[in-house]
């Protein structure tokens, strides 16, 4: 059904060489992971269930009531649709695969994590991904902030205004990138603004990373409208922001392959020889008895960190002195960020000092004994402070050193910063995600950021069979950009056009979304008029003729209650995502 999502390889040594992949044709999920595991080198052969050297792989689309889900249902079930919508007020459709293609990797860390197991001792038979298990894992920090209830301030900015991008004089739609209120207040200024306007939309901007929200004043959209994108561009330079325009699927087109798909999102080289990783425990799981250093920042570091945690890895974040500023992002839960928990619970903290001698000494001694090094820190910071790849070379020969970008490779020195928003406007993801007839805008919800996470540590893990295989340290690059490709490809022909059943339909309490190829005489005829209906009696109805429907989630923070959610959340303090993986003996 589908095949071919890689069109290339840059992997030395492929970890998975020689070894032997059978089925999964069912799903995009499905060819997302087997396409990720052939390109490490597995030989693909026959059709059937998905097995990978003999253990048998299932990707998992029922929901914690066991209703069969599809791509659809499940972003309005757990929480991607509310996400998503948050800036126009209600649930909103991706245009995109996005749980599909979340689950497929997280399916392919899964085999990658097992296979490991198998060279550090028992190989497990099975292994399971819950598809529904990697949605909540898309959505975890809103998830966790959401389930707060102790009546603090969230940090979400209350009023009414308007989200990026922007539009100028001449009619190109752009976005901005600044992490420091002191440019915005600068590009603003000579823009002729209001100061008070300024302040407040630096606000509003800052926090849509945290929040999927960014109602800026309006006025900020009209003074946009009143400059050429040259004038504006030129402001921005001399403010010190960075300006991006919003790309389509034309341009972005001319960076893929003649049909339209992309390369794989890791690049693994083999640095020098080195001994083998220590035994696994018994009964431990897959990353038991390995150790993590991770130096991340905001999301997709993290991310990457928490993944190899829910494996079995120790986790040593290395944080600034003081503490990292995100630990303070209201909502809390004790002392802490709940959003900053949903990705750093159980890490062992280290505060150093990078700009010290004695700090970079530390974040060595730490590196020296470890089995992995991921960071995704600011181009050439850190070839800067001496913890670039080849000054590990020597010291721990063995190290999967993994770092993890914006650009990668594809962009020189004056791309504008790799951050999520400014990634998605490059790739053209805006003309993905909405449908015709309305204008481009990239989500508010941290898409790449959350994807970029999760291809990094499939590169790590991927890096660390290399490394028990083939004896050599591994040096593993990702970027949002890598990220993209996988959600992207192919590239799409037009843009989604979509009917009245193919999108959230509204209830008396709520939306109903129904699946994807449903018989619309079907769905017409017991709905009639759905307005009418409570979600539960749409529901039922649906079901009562053969249709699959489930309840709109209308907020991430009430899935810990919702069935749909059972076995998949714990909840202390707020709500955490259990592993989606199982392993079987």
């Amino acid at each position: 059904m589908h095949s071919d999502l890689v069109v290339d390889s840059r992997v030395d040594d492929p970890p998975l060489d020689g070894v032997a992949l059978t089925g999964g044709d069912c799903s995009k999920a499905d060819a997302i992971c087997v396409a990720h595991l052939a390109a490490l080198g597995a030989r693909r052969s026959g059709g059937g269930s998905l097995r990978v050297d003999g253990t048998s792989v299932d990707i998992g689309w029922r929901d914690g009531s066991g209703r069969a889900l599809d791509e659809v249902t499940a972003q309005a079930a757990y929480g991607l649709m509310a996400v998503h919508g948050r800036p126009t007020g209600g649930p909103v459709r991706l245009g995109v695969d996005y749980v599909s293609t979340v689950a497929g990797v997280m399916a392919a860390q899964g085999v990658l994590a097992a296979a490991l197991a198998g060279l550090r001792g028992p190989r497990p038979t099975a292994v399971s991904v819950s598809v529904a298990g990697t949605a909540l894992l898309a959505v975890s920090q809103y998830l966790a902030a959401g389930s707060v209830h102790d009546g603090e301030e969230t940090g979400e900015v209350a009023g009414p205004g308007v989200p990026p991008p922007f539009v100028s004089a001449d009619g190109v739609v752009f976005e901005v990138e600044t992490l420091d209120p002191e440019p915005w207040r600068r590009w603003w200024t000579a823009l002729g603004a209001d100061a008070r306007e300024v302040a407040r939309g630096w606000r509003a901007f800052v926090l849509r990373y945290a929040t999927a929200t960014a109602p800026l004043p309006p006025t900020l959209h009209e003074i946009t409208r009143r400059s050429t994108f040259a004038d504006l561009c030129a402001a921005a330079q001399a403010a010190g922001v960075a300006v991006q325009e919003v790309r389509g699927l034309a341009q972005r087109r001319r960076d893929a392959g003649p049909d339209g798909r992309f390369g794989v999102p890791w690049q693994i080289t083999a640095t020098v020889p080195a001994g083998p990783l220590p035994p696994l425990p018994s009964g431990g799981l897959p990353l038991q008895g390995l150790r993590v250093v991770e130096a991340g920042r905001r999301v997709q570091g993290p991310l990457a960190g928490h993944v190899l945690r829910l494996l079995g890895a120790e986790v040593v974040r290395v944080e600034p002195a003081g503490g990292d500023p995100l630990r303070g992002m209201p909502p809390m839960v004790g002392d802490c960020s709940a959003r900053f928990l949903a990705l750093n619970r159980g890490k062992r903290i280290v505060e150093v000092d990078l700009r010290s001698a004695a700090g970079r000494a530390t974040v060595r001694d730490l590196v020296d004994t470890a089995d992995v090094f991921l960071h995704n820190w600011a181009p050439g910071k850190a070839a800067e402070l001496g913890l670039d790849s080849g000054d590990f070379v020597d010291r721990n020969p063995g190290l999967v050193y993994a770092y993890a970008s914006g650009w990668g490779d594809a962009r020189g020195a004056d791309a504008p910063p790799g951050t999520d928003f400014i990634a998605q406007a490059y790739v053209g993801l805006g003309e993905q995600l909405r449908p015709v007839g309305q204008p481009p805008a990239g989500s508010l919800m941290t898409l790449l950021d959350v994807l970029g996470g999760l291809v990094c540590a499939e590169g790590v893990l991927a890096g660390l069979v290399a490394r028990q295989r083939n004896r050599h340290g591994q040096y593993v690059q990702t970027s949002l950009l890598s990220a993209a490709g996988v959600l992207q490809s192919p590239l799409p022909s037009a843009r989604p056009a979509w009917g009245r059943w193919d999108l959230p339909v509204s209830a008396v309490d709520g939306h109903v979304m129904i699946a994807a190829g449903s018989d619309r005489a079907a769905v017409e005829a017991a709905l009639g008029d759905p307005a009418a209906l409570t979600v539960a009696e749409a529901v039922a109805r649906l079901t009562a003729v053969g249709v699959t429907a489930v309840r709109v989630c209308p907020e991430p923070g009430e899935l810990p209650d919702d069935p749909a959610a059972a076995g998949l959340i714990e909840v202390d303090g707020c709500a955490f995502v259990r592993p989606p993986w199982r392993f079987n003996a």
